[in-house]
């Protein structure tokens, strides 16, 4: 059933249906009195024998047999989006250049900040937990196309500038 605690393959695929056209999950076997069978059993995170696991990594777990390490990243940056073909194995460093501007971003750009004491913008990407200085910029617009320049040659595939 579990080994050291953990979901196997086989007790996956015994709970629940993966749609790998889909990326939808669904319940196969009941395992409590409010599962029913056919039922989408979850997008982002699924509740199995006391335990919450990532949608992405039982769609890995459900196809390759094993679990993603370091970790699963969504193509398309859309957590509830875990069809196979948007699924992918990445570091953490590669998963962290794939997401979106975060909301509390004032400038507009990714990896763009006003540097209050020169009076001018600053790039800065991450990678492997270290910020690289990029340089400072008389326009966001500038230190932009420094952070996309950057960030095509550090993360290739995995960039995301906007």
């Amino acid at each position: 059933m579990t080994t050291r605690g953990r979901l196997t393959r086989e007790r996956l695929r015994e709970l629940l249906h993966y749609d790998d056209e889909t990326g939808v999950f669904r319940w196969w076997k009941r395992v409590g009195d409010e599962i029913r069978l056919g039922e989408v059993a979850g997008y982002v995170e699924i509740h199995i024998h006391g335990r919450y696991y990532g949608a992405h990594q039982l769609a890995w777990m459900h196809v390759k047999g094993r679990w993603c390490r370091p970790m699963v990243d969504h193509r398309d940056g859309n957590s509830t989006n875990n069809r196979w073909s948007n699924l992918r194995r990445a570091t953490p460093s590669q998963n962290t250049a794939n997401s979106r501007r975060s909301r509390l971003n004032t400038s507009g750009y990714k990896g763009v900040s006003w540097y209050r004491r020169s009076g001018r913008w600053l790039a800065v990407i991450g990678k492997h937990g270290r910020l690289i200085y990029l340089g400072l910029f008389d326009t966001p617009e500038a230190a932009h196309a420094a952070y996309v320049e950057a960030a095509r040659k550090l993360f290739g595939e995995f960039a995301r500038p906007d």
